[in-house]
């Protein structure tokens, strides 16, 4: 039986798939700034245990403290409904029959993938410039190794 206020199938049989990509978001900035759960809980007057609540999804984030978050992690609120694949947007159960958007143009875009974020936190550490270019005039060569072809500049 469902409660009364919740649309049903809405908290039945796990986190609504919106709630845990709103949640990847957070994780996904929070670590970009090299934020720990706990610092985070405390600048928006958490404990860690519920950013992390936040961060899978058992828990909603409510419209203020999604402000709230935005303004600590630095970003527009949009950023954490930003990359939210189709399939996603379309398991809300507010969503009706027959909606339609046009389907993703591309497929999720690298930068917001944890091994990039890694990669890059792991190369601006490295403090001396020259081996920072030299790692990546490497990375460079072996891309376009790897593909065949040269590599377009997008700077």
């Amino acid at each position: 039986m469902a409660r009364r206020g919740v649309p049903p199938g809405d908290r039945e049989g796990g986190p609504n798939p919106v709630d845990v990509h709103v949640g990847s978001r957070v994780r996904l900035r929070r670590t970009l700034l090299g934020m720990s759960q706990e610092k985070l809980g405390e600048a928006i007057g958490l404990t860690f245990q519920q950013v992390q609540k936040y961060e899978r999804g058992a828990n909603r984030v409510g419209a203020s403290r999604l402000f709230d978050l935005s303004r600590v992690l630095d970003v527009p609120v949009g950023f954490f409904f930003d990359e939210m694949p189709e399939d996603v947007a379309a398991s809300s159960p507010a969503q009706r029959p027959g909606y339609n958007r046009p389907p993703p143009e591309q497929e999720l875009d690298p930068m917001v993938k944890r091994e990039t974020l890694e990669l890059v936190r792991a190369y601006y550490k490295i403090d001396e410039p020259s081996v920072r270019k030299r790692l990546f005039e490497m990375t460079k060569a072996l891309a376009v190794a790897s593909t065949g072809g040269s590599l377009k500049s997008e700077e």
